[in-house]
């Protein structure tokens, strides 16, 4: 949490240690105040049977993705935990913060960790099927799993234990391939499954929903953790084109959050890649701000 410092990643003011009574040592963590989560956010909706504006999906979902681009690049940590518990809103800027690293770790290529780990609605299937060499993609699942739920206002794969959760997934993404099942975990040789075909992504969204949004979902759901597409990537997706537009407006005609004040994470992206996800509107004020900085 110290070396972290990103305006969609909470922060941590002090730390102090306490022991009880019983001298059982306690570490204490004060953080920034961010007063609602995603989790009420969404409950909100779900109360007033209501479906949330797609500027909030895509505003929400874009800090989400801009919060995991920086902790995977910078500090190299996985988060391990994503669910909408673990969000964090501000409920009049609108702003998103990445919070609860209690499960995070710095993963090492080559090093095992364990595969119990993550909420289960949000768990990626290869953590199901045990493996231990797992990337930062679990965090790219759980992600997706995230903008689903904001869509259809409750989770997506609810499922009551591992078994459960992974019936739930193949009802969705079908049955996986040998070849997908080695991807998730090479030494997993239990294959046997009920042939089941993948249900179309437009028919689990309703009618209205943005074809950009179905695409999103379907690059971020994917068996194969290579193939998710990375943080960074999922910010440059169509899906986030309108609020790179010059006068992209909260509903109530504020400024959105923050959106482009990009830090370390931009450092191994490809020139495209930069070029797509910085607007030109901002480009011309970054300029104009050298232009100041070198006259003064």
């Amino acid at each position: 949490m110290r070396v972290m410092n990103h305006p969609n990643v909470v922060s941590l003011k002090h730390c102090f240690f306490s022991t009880t009574s019983t001298d059982e040592l306690f570490l204490n963590l004060v953080m920034e105040y961010v007063p609602e989560s995603m989790y009420r956010v969404i409950k909100h909706y779900t109360n007033a049977n209501q479906r949330m504006p797609i500027i909030y999906v895509k505003l929400y979902m874009y800090q989400i993705f801009r919060g995991l681009a920086y902790i995977h690049t910078v500090p190299g940590v996985c988060h391990r935990d994503l669910k909408p518990q673990n969000i964090l809103v501000d409920p009049l800027t609108h702003q998103v913060k990445l919070c609860d690293f209690g499960s995070a770790k710095m993963l090492v290529k080559g090093e095992a960790n364990i595969s119990y780990i993550c909420s289960r609605f949000y768990r990626a299937p290869e953590l199901i099927f045990g493996a231990t060499e797992y990337t930062t993609s679990i965090d790219i699942w759980s992600a997706g799993c995230v903008l689903a739920e904001l869509i259809l206002g409750q989770p997506l794969f609810p499922g009551e234990s591992a078994v459960d959760q992974l019936v739930h997934i193949i009802k969705v993404l079908g049955t996986p391939t040998r070849e997908e099942v080695r991807c998730m975990n090479p030494n997993y040789n239990d294959f046997r499954f009920p042939q089941i075909k993948a249900h179309p992504w437009h028919k689990i969204f309703h009618k209205k929903m943005p074809p950009e949004a179905i695409d999103l979902a379907s690059r971020l759901l994917q068996y194969s953790p290579s193939l998710r597409c990375s943080a960074l990537e999922a910010c440059a997706h169509p899906f986030f084109d309108e609020l790179r537009e010059p006068n992209a407006r909260l509903p109530n005609g504020r400024p959105l959050p923050p959106l482009f004040n990009f830090k370390q994470e931009l450092s191994g992206a490809s020139p495209e890649l930069v070029n797509k996800l910085i607007p030109d509107h901002v480009k011309r004020q970054i300029g104009l701000h050298f232009a100041h900085q070198a006259a003064s």
